[in-house]
């Protein structure tokens, strides 16, 4: 130490002061790390939400993100790809394929195009012989059109007055009938009506009254009976009766119209002018 210098003792510098770290926060329920890597194998989505508000450190929690949606995204990486069925079928670039005509489709024809519904020709006018085969073809009948006036046994020159159905009316949809009159008779009106009208009866002349006489009154002869009428066609007509459709089937009247002999309404259930239809 130099002569005429003085000493001054600097005591050593203290440590400097470290302020004590900050508290650890708590953790939740939901930030427990066994939980979280539970999901993030599990169901990745939930597990990666976790993550980020785990107390994992930042690095964590991105090499945690990673690894969980490669785990999510590892089967839709991995899955085949579809076949282009087009490209298949496609074929070689040197090969030239000749163009092959494409088939048209042919229209397959629905039953209701193949096959022609019979419909009802006009037989009004004609003779019965020609009408014969389609009324019988359908389970027609053949009536006669004066109520009063039977079929012969034989009735193919008879003409035809009326028809049902009407022409050009398809035949499936009624029973063929036909009514038929005798050649150099005139066709009715209407069918059913009556040609041989019954006369009137004449009425007698009144009796002329006896004259009073001193004689007694001698008795008066007791006038005769007259005979009673014979039963007309039209009357017997109206005593036909049927009780139901299987007499009318027996009787070979089956279907029966309203105006046949027998029609009632009893026979007739939906009021459509045929009883007796099936």
């Amino acid at each position: 130490m130099p002569a005429g210098e003085t000493y001054v003792y600097t005591p050593p510098q203290p440590y400097p002061y470290a302020p004590p770290p900050p508290p650890r926060p708590l953790r939740r329920w939901w930030q427990h790390p066994a939980l979280i890597i539970t999901l993030l194998v599990i169901f990745p989505p939930a597990g990666i939400a976790l993550v980020w508000t785990s107390l994992w450190k930042k690095s964590q929690k991105i090499v945690a993100t990673v690894l969980s949606a490669l785990w999510f995204l590892l089967p839709f990486l991995t899955a085949d790809p579809p076949k282009d069925d087009a490209k298949a079928d496609r074929p070689a670039a040197g090969a030239s394929p000749s163009p092959t005509p494409t088939p048209t489709p042919t229209p397959t024809p629905t039953p209701s195009e193949t096959e022609e519904v019979p419909v009802m020709p006009s037989l009004v006018g004609g003779a019965y012989a020609s009408a014969e085969p389609i009324v019988t073809a359908n389970l027609g009948r053949a009536y006669a059109a004066y109520k009063d006036v039977d079929l012969p046994a034989e009735y193919g020159t008879w003409l035809v007055c009326f028809q049902r159905p009407d022409a050009g009316a398809p035949v499936t949809s009624a029973v063929p009938v036909v009514y038929l009159t005798e050649p150099g008779v005139p066709c009715p009106a209407s069918p059913n009506t009556v040609l041989h009208k019954p006369t009137p009866k004449p009425t007698p002349p009144p009796s002329p009254k006896p004259r009073p006489t001193t004689q007694p009154p001698t008795a008066a002869p007791e006038p005769e009976p007259e005979p009673e009428p014979e039963p007309t066609q039209e009357a017997a007509e109206e005593d036909v009766y049927y009780r139901n459709c299987t007499a009318v089937r027996a009787a070979g009247a089956a279907p029966i119209h309203r105006g046949d002999p027998g029609y009632a309404r009893h026979l007739d259930r939906d009021g459509d002018g045929v009883g007796c239809e099936n």
